[in-house]
């Protein structure tokens, strides 16, 4: 049998079995993950002039070496190797450090160019490789720079990428169709494989990149996209049969109208509901926008036509207010709930699990205790997540598995800007309510210096005065010697001292125990304190009415989303609220941020804002959110290509053709519809 490009990487000369683990430990398993593992940036190491350089630039000096090489040791295993180098008449010092083995090609009067980095106070460069003066020393200007491991050195896997790639090039997979390479003037991929690796100009670096993003989006996408059509075919979901007249009694007996957001995503989630599709659908909504109306309806529409539905939120503050709002909801009604947490008793429990089996609940409302093995459905036919990314992939797919095939609807509150929704969202169908309910007074939001704090206090106080409450967040439970930040049990101390036998001053925080959590929002719920001090475990899930005021200290230290969110948790009664923000952010970035939070209130304009400054990653961690990792395109950076790639993929999977032409039969292969697509996306 002949080589392929699937062969492992031991099949390499200079590969043992430790080099072999070392380059697993990297995802690096065969010739194709090796030629796919791309430099994450470049060295410029063209030759330069003495004058063209500045300090602490990386640089090539080129010149005759007038000294001998000088090896001197300091400290265990340590070595100094030190010479001089004529260069444009000037003599520079050449340092390397631990680099001994470099002597002997380091000979006095012959001409030797050395990359290093300059310092320019000493005229001297601390050298970082050896270059050599002939011109297979020197094939490119541009050296790649690969992510390695301690057991690997980034020069070795450049080295085996060098044996592998004139043995192998030939078998790398071309799998972008040929019309969308000539339509969008992209290089063969092994041609971009090529110049990723050993580019000799920025040209031939960003050609070889632009294809290679777009492969990376375009098979992504067409796993989406044939995931989006698996889920879309007829008989593939549960059809829930509710009573369209019962429905609509149900909407008109809610004690408020409806919004027209509010009603265009009820119609799209209820024509899912009842036709023979999978329904999975993401509902996007701003805080304070009426997502639970929205949730009520679905499972009222499940409920009446004797299906079964789970609400599962993050926590447990968050659980029993659903509990509350819907029971207020469905009283009248014959709609049987329950509510299952962590700390629901054993002999409550045990009742709850047994009319679930038997189908005696309707709805069942809950936190990661839903997804527990001993919790079982009679006939689980829709399935509501809230907050959806606070819980992994595997969860999701564990709660949905209770049942065959349920509807899935997503709800968050974090609204997702629509670069990322096209890409770790990209299979659903996405509803957004972009409408706060009439009568909603915008937060009014300020940014205050620390040196301020006690025109802050006195502002709080104003609002306690008049029987409001109020809300300060810190970004740390305790001190911290390495971060210069306000901590919560500090401003707890500082707060009770300042106001005294005045109101009463509660402290939340994560490392307290569940109960002691539930205990201290209570008493803030019933008004029994005036002020909360918390770190951001109150960023999701508490609703209360009477909070006027929002205080966030060190709010440079918060992304947008998230100080929207805490934000959030104010404005939901009919007083005006405030938030103020307490920062001296030191960077540009941090001043920005704290200048676009004063600026607006709409959460969908912050999260792209978000997007922008942060990235995708941090905005809800890769792998929580399923976000995939691309390995070189950037979403935020590379949208153009992702959006494209969106299209393409859309437009060939709904075409019929692809399916039968031969042409596309690497494609359908590589895509391997179940197993591709179950393991990114559920």
């Amino acid at each position: 049998m002949g080589k392929t490009i699937y062969d492992p990487v031991s099949v390499l000369p200079s590969v043992g079995h430790k080099r072999q683990e070392a380059l697993n430990q990297l995802g690096i398993f065969t010739i194709l993950d090796l030629l796919s593992h791309f430099p994450f940036r470049y060295e410029d190491i063209k030759e330069k002039n003495l004058l063209e350089i500045e300090d602490q630039e990386k640089v090539t000096l080129k010149g005759n070496v007038v000294s001998e090489a000088v090896i001197s040791r300091f400290g265990p295993k340590k070595n100094r190797l030190s010479f001089r180098l004529v260069v444009d008449h000037a003599v520079i010092a050449i340092t390397f450090f631990n680099q001994s083995y470099l002597k002997s090609k380091i000979i006095a009067g012959e001409e030797l160019a050395v990359f290093g980095k300059w310092d320019a106070k000493r005229k001297s460069l601390t050298g970082i490789k050896l270059l050599g003066t002939s011109s297979s020393d020197q094939t490119n200007s541009f050296e790649s720079i690969y992510k390695a491991n301690k057991s690997i050195k980034q020069k070795t896997i450049f080295d085996l990428v060098k044996k592998a790639y004139p043995e192998y090039y030939k078998l790398i997979p071309e799998n972008v169709p040929s019309d969308l390479k000539k339509k969008y003037r992209l290089v063969s991929h092994s041609e971009a494989v090529y110049g990723m690796h050993f580019p000799t100009s920025q040209e031939q670096s960003k050609q070889a990149r632009r294809e290679i993003v777009f492969e990376e989006f375009f098979l992504y996408q067409l796993k989406l996209q044939s995931l989006r059509k698996k889920q879309k075919a007829a008989g593939y979901g549960l059809q829930i049969k509710y009573d369209v007249k019962e429905l609509r009694r149900f909407i008109s007996s809610l004690p408020f109208e409806l919004t027209t957001a509010q009603k265009r995503v009820v119609n799209e989630i209820c024509t899912d509901l009842k036709e023979p599709m999978h329904m999975h659908r993401l509902l996007q909504g701003d805080v304070g926008s009426g997502k639970t109306i929205v949730a009520a309806i679905a499972l009222f529409a499940a409920s009446n036509a004797n299906v079964q539905s789970a609400l599962m939120v993050p926590t447990e503050i968050l659980a029993e207010q659903h509990m509350e709002s819907l029971s207020e909801l469905f009283n009248p009604l014959d709609v049987r709930m329950a509510l299952l947490t962590g700390s629901t008793k054993t002999k409550e429990r045990k009742v709850i699990l047994e009319e679930l089996a038997n189908g005696l609940l309707d709805v069942v409302i809950g936190t990661h205790a839903l997804i527990q093995k001993d919790v079982y459905f009679s006939q689980l036919g829709l399935v509501i997540t809230d907050e959806q990314h606070r819980f992994g992939v595997n969860q999701r797919k564990i709660l949905r598995d209770k049942g065959k095939e349920p509807d899935v609807l997503f709800m968050t509150a974090t609204p997702i800007p629509r670069t990322l929704a096209i890409t770790t969202y990209g299979e659903m169908d996405v509803s957004i309510i972009d409408e706060l309910p009439a009568g909603r007074i915008p937060i009014e939001t300020t940014w205050t210096r620390p040196k301020n704090f006690e025109l802050t206090l006195e502002f709080i106080e104003r609002q306690l005065k008049v029987g409001s409450q109020a809300y300060v967040i810190c970004p740390l439970i305790e001190e911290s010697e390495s971060l210069d930040v306000k901590n919560a049990t500090d401003i707890y101390e500082k707060l009770s001292a300042y106001y005294a036998s005045r109101y009463n001053v509660g402290l939340l925080h994560g490392k307290m125990k569940p109960t002691e959590k539930e205990q201290i929002m209570h008493q803030f719920k019933e008004n029994k304190l005036d002020i909360l001090v918390s770190t951001t475990v109150i960023e999701v899930g508490v609703n209360v009415p009477n909070a006027t005021t929002m205080v966030i200290y060190d709010a440079d230290r918060f992304g947008l989303s998230q100080l929207h969110q805490l934000r959030g948790r104010v404005g939901r009664g009919h007083k005006e609220s405030y938030c103020i923000l307490v920062a001296n952010p030191k960077s540009e970035t941090g001043i920005e941020r704290m200048k676009i939070m004063t600026e607006t209130v709409d959460g969908f304009v912050l999260s792209e804002k978000d997007l922008e400054l942060r990235g995708a990653g941090d905005l809800f961690g890769s792998k929580q959110s399923g976000l995939p990792d691309f390995k070189v395109g950037d979403i935020i950076g590379d949208f153009g290509a992702l959006e494209a790639a969106r299209q393409e993929a859309t437009e060939l999977i709904n075409d019929p053709d692809f399916m039968l032409n031969e042409k596309y039969f690497q494609l359908r292969q590589l895509l391997d519809m179940e197993k591709s697509s179950e393991q990114h996306f559920n």
